[in-house]
């Protein structure tokens, strides 16, 4: 059990427990769980019926001097656990197993467990916001969305969790804010950030700037180009991606609001055919990047990969859109169990399967659950 090292980094969680109620460790009550999810668990249920088959295997790093805890007593752990401390914990674990890592991209995005809400009562489905290492596969950081909240607010909070000097920081059109820009410039990052058409006069002078610069009479403003295309399964996909980074064109946009390390914006220009089917789509981005149009291009298309490896993920590995859990903070603690579960299932490589069967080899071989949990 040495990879996780639970012990050093949850010390500090708080048990919410009182004393009298107490008949088992929290931190025996969080391995098990989070062993449990590694192996295949999506309820409290399946969680018990794990530490009752595998009793004997915990046994051997962990005191359970009475049994394994109920389903009951694992819900009502992990609904009063506080989210804050819970997440706090994680990432100093993974800022741990992060430390040997290069530096590399990080992307931003949100994601809504769709099946979390809760009619009767009005309680809205459960937000979460995840930062992730693009090139490493590790989820780095997460932070709920307050209910009659949105993810822009949560954003500067997550932010100030990472460390991300030399990191290009990616956040679609929820992230394209001048103060968001200046955050990750005074935390030494570098950014991309993805413009939509309800930002006002930016994206639109921003549009407007491509629609010249693509004409004869405006061929100056570009700095540079690139191009892509991917073929298989039928479908051709052609990216081409332009910057612009004329100093009197960055002048120009920060006379408006003023956008700290701005150095350049993007356009990419998305075709995709499919048998006689063609789709086209243009987006725009604000930059810190100097202008390279191949690095702009792989850092828009690796911030993609949050989607992939991340959010797609969960739903078809770990059910995560299918979860009803709705006491208190039970599914906000959940995520960050998915979130730990999934980072040591990545980071294990022995294993030439997909996520979903890496989790129920973990079940059935121990020795393999313990290559994970020593990832």
């Amino acid at each position: 059990m040495e990879g996780i090292t639970l012990q050093e980094h949850f010390a500090t969680l708080e048990d919410p427990r009182v004393e009298r109620t107490k008949h088992h460790q929290l931190v025996a009550i969080i391995t098990i769980a989070l062993c449990a999810v590694i192996c295949g668990a999506d309820t409290w249920v399946d969680v018990e019926e794990f530490g009752h088959a595998k009793r004997a295997w915990l046994e051997t790093f962990l005191d359970l001097p009475n049994g394994i805890p109920s389903h009951d007593t694992f819900g009502r752990v992990f609904a009063r656990l506080d989210p804050e401390q819970f997440q706090a914990c994680f990432l100093s674990w993974v800022q741990a197993i992060n430390a040997v890592l290069p530096v590399q991209q990080i992307a931003i995005d949100g994601k809504t467990a769709r099946r979390s809400h809760e009619r009767g009562t009005g309680k809205a489905a459960i937000q979460m916001v995840s930062a992730w290492a693009s090139a490493s596969h590790l989820v780095l950081a997460q932070r709920h969305v307050a209910e009659h909240s949105n993810e822009k607010t949560a954003l500067p909070f997550l932010l100030a969790q990472l460390e991300m000097a030399g990191c290009i920081v990616s956040i679609d059109a929820m992230g394209c804010h001048a103060k968001i820009a200046r955050q990750i410039k005074e935390q030494d990052g570098e950014y991309v950030l993805a413009l939509k058409a309800n930002q006002g006069t930016l994206y639109q002078d921003v549009v407007d700037l491509f629609a010249d610069a693509l004409t004869p009479q405006g061929a100056d403003l570009l700095h540079d180009y690139h191009l892509t295309q991917d073929t298989g399964h039928g479908r051709v996909e052609r990216r081409q991606y332009w910057t612009i980074a004329d100093p009197e064109v960055i002048a120009y946009l920060n006379a408006k609001e003023a956008w700290s390390g701005l150095r350049s914006v993007g356009m990419v220009e998305a075709e995709r055919r499919v048998g006689e089917q063609v789709t086209c789509e243009r987006r725009y981005y604000v930059t810190s990047l100097a202008g390279d149009a191949q690095a702009f291009g792989n850092a828009v298309r690796s911030h993609w990969s949050i989607e992939n490896g991340l959010h797609w993920v969960l739903d078809l590995a770990f059910e995560e859109d299918r979860s009803r859990m709705r006491k208190d903070h039970s599914q906000q603690n959940f995520v960050v169990l998915r979130h730990m579960a999934l980072n040591l299932l990545k980071q294990e490589h022995t294993a030439k399967c997909g996520i979903k069967a890496r989790r129920l080899k973990a079940g059935w071989n121990e020795d393999y659950l313990r290559k994970v949990l020593a990832a």
